[in-house]
């Protein structure tokens, strides 16, 4: 028993932080500042907590654990499984840190969120570990509804409730997509774990056909479940929506910590179940499925996002566009040796570290009543208050993947995962939209800099917490020093990535 407690130390810290968390709110005595400045605090800690103690975990090694046969198959505690505790860990911190200053500011001070946010944490922790469909789907669920009720945590809005809701409806449906395929392949192999379930169809399911018809059913209905969790196109329709109708801490949350989470399921699903040399080949596999949907899901998104004029929009499709690019990828697993694995976990470390910083500066860029919403209520802010501009533009920057900054060369190390696969024509689509992609965010520059608001027209007016400042100073730290040192960061990854059968 004690060994399997320190073996899921990361996820049992979280958990046990939220408890106390949630007892805290309940029977602790009200503040006439409200219960954000202390919640957030406490959230953070237990966040940094769980994420030091994954990584401690990660430099002894899990294989040294011997509590780690006694989880398995249900919960695997493996370097990939401690890799996202860090990750999800650290963009949960920054959410509550962005909590702590946007929830007083805007009237929204309750104290269940931070309790919501831990619980989803678990589920995301949970998620990125399962080895088991049972215990998947379970992590999946617990993830999803805290976030179905913080994208509504804006009671009073209609816009925030109509995010929540339709989030809630199509995520069902993709929920019972997954569960659906699960129950098929269930069905086939009489198993629910995921390596058995490989080995069952690594084997040739017996060399009954009608079974190769169901298991590609299957996959299809998985895959499609999964493309709803990381906001591939065409299942992408909820996200500009919940991304705008939710608070901006939840919208920071759901572009980092679900979409990550959702990656490792992926990964897992993929290699541990259809990581055979017959499903994942391009005449009778899900490269070319992933493949279409990465071109779609890079080119669509992006097109879009240059004629929003909403700022949290064309940020919500840019993480689609991410999401695109992180599909190319995944692809390039096809190839052993490419480091394309690698390249996807460095790649959502630095997604999470640019995309928290640049929802924090864009909560910082604004006030209640006179919130940064559109390009335009961000006109001449250079000049009105350089130092949120400046913040802003550096995380924009590094979304665009500029240098030295971490999305250079986290792209970088997709595109060189893409060639080495053999996926040219993919991998210079990705550098063409990238350009793209450019160009929006560029446009959010001008705006700051070379723009002045028209007569009479709204601006944004920055707003003073510390808990933005530090958000956004722990954001721009990783992001300078993942870029200056990106070899260290990609042989951690490296070194967390699954074993491809």
């Amino acid at each position: 028993m004690k060994d399997a407690v320190v073996a899921l130390a990361p996820i049992l810290i979280v958990a046990l932080g939220g408890l106390a968390l949630m007892m805290s709110e309940a029977f602790g005595s009200p503040k006439k500042s409200g219960p954000a400045s202390d919640l957030a605090l406490g959230s953070f800690i237990v966040f940094l907590a769980g994420a030091i103690v994954a990584g401690s975990l990660w430099m002894v090694g899990p294989e040294q654990l011997s509590g780690v046969a006694l989880v398995a198959p249900w919960l695997i505690v493996d370097r990939f499984t401690l890799f996202f505790d860090i990750v999800l860990c650290i963009g949960a911190a920054l959410t509550s840190l962005m909590a702590g200053g946007y929830l007083p500011e805007h009237r929204l001070d309750r104290g269940e969120f931070f309790p919501l946010l831990v619980f989803s944490t678990v589920g995301a922790m949970v998620l990125a570990a399962s080895g088991d469909l049972l215990s998947l789907f379970i992590g999946l669920e617990t993830m999803s509804i805290g976030v179905y009720a913080m994208v509504g945590f804006r009671r009073g809005s209609l816009r925030s409730t109509e995010a929540s809701v339709k989030y809630f409806l199509l995520g069902s449906f993709a929920a019972a997509l997954l569960l659906y395929g699960g129950a098929l392949i269930y069905g086939i192999t009489g198993q629910t774990d995921l390596a058995s379930i490989g080995a069952a169809v690594k084997s040739g399911l017996g060399g009954r056909q009608t079974d190769f018809g169901m298991l590609l059913v299957a996959m299809v209905l998985v895959i499609a479940g999964l493309a709803f969790k990381v906001s591939a196109v065409p299942f992408h329709m909820w996200t500009p929506d919940a991304y705008e109708g939710a608070p901006t801490p939840v919208t920071s949350y759901m572009a980092v910590a679900v979409k990550s989470a959702a990656f490792a399921m992926m990964l897992r699903v993929l290699l541990g179940i259809f990581g055979d040399e017959t499903s994942m080949s391009w005449g009778t596999g899900w490269p070319p499925i992933l493949a279409a949907l990465a071109l779609l899901t890079m080119t669509v998104a992006n097109l879009v996002a240059g004629r929003q004029e909403s700022v949290k929009r064309m940020l919500a499709y840019s993480s689609i566009a991410h999401a695109g690019y992180l599909l190319v990828g995944v692809v390039a697993m096809i190839k052993p040796g490419t480091d394309a694995q690698a390249s996807v976990l460095f790649y959502l470390l630095s997604y999470t570290v640019s995309t928290a910083g640049a929802f924090a500066a864009l909560i910082l860029c604004g006030s209640r009543t006179r919130e940064a919403v559109s390009f335009e209520d961000l006109a001449g802010l250079g000049k009105r208050h350089p130092a949120a501009a400046f913040a802003l533009s550096f995380f924009l920057l590094s979304l665009a993947g500029m240098p030295p900054t971490v999305g250079f060369f986290a792209k970088l190390y997709i595109a060189r995962a893409g060639i080495g696969a053999g996926l040219n024509v993919l991998t210079v689509l990705l550098l063409l939209n990238s350009v793209i992609a450019a160009y929006y965010y560029l446009r959010v520059m001008v705006f700051m800099y070379m723009r002045d608001p028209a007569p009479g027209a709204p601006v944004a007016l920055p707003m003073r917490s510390g808990y933005i400042v530090a958000a956004i100073a722990f954001s721009a730290a990783l992001v300078l020093l993942l870029g200056l040192w990106p070899t260290t960061s990609l042989k951690l990854a490296l070194d967390s990535v699954l074993a491809v059968r």
